[in-house]
């Protein structure tokens, strides 16, 4: 399902297996992370952590895909979604959480509007 959503946007930056990395990323667009990294990540696009992957970190990105494992905080602003081989360990804020069967997650979940919506919007009257 997110593969065809990731064919339409550009990946900006690959982080592969066997490459760590400790730092600070901030990116546009999509980045993919399949090795190993420390720090923070801001982003205004996609964040892919593939399987295998191992992050810590806290992140701020519009969504967020996750095979491997990804241990800190996150805030998304459209989705998260934990993939059956993925792990989180951690809090998240996003307005839609995706988990599918077989993924692993231990925090807390917190669900926040989505852009399209405001609360006027459950009213009647």
């Amino acid at each position: 399902m997110w593969e065809k959503k990731q064919e339409s946007e550009e990946i900006k930056a690959i982080l592969g297996k066997g490459a760590e990395f400790i730092g600070k990323l901030i990116f546009n667009g999509s980045v993919r992370i399949d090795g190993d990294f420390q720090g923070e990540i801001h982003g205004q696009g996609s964040l892919v952590v593939g399987e295998g992957a191992l992050v810590k970190a806290n992140i701020a990105v519009k969504s967020i895909y996750i095979s491997g494992e990804v241990q800190g905080n996150i805030e998304a602003k459209e989705k998260m979604n934990i993939h059956s081989s993925g792990r989180f360990l951690g809090d998240v804020h996003t307005p839609v959480l995706i988990m599918e069967e077989g993924a692993f997650f231990q925090g807390k979940s917190h669900m926040s509007e989505t852009a399209g919506k405001t609360k006027n919007d459950h009213s009647t009257g």
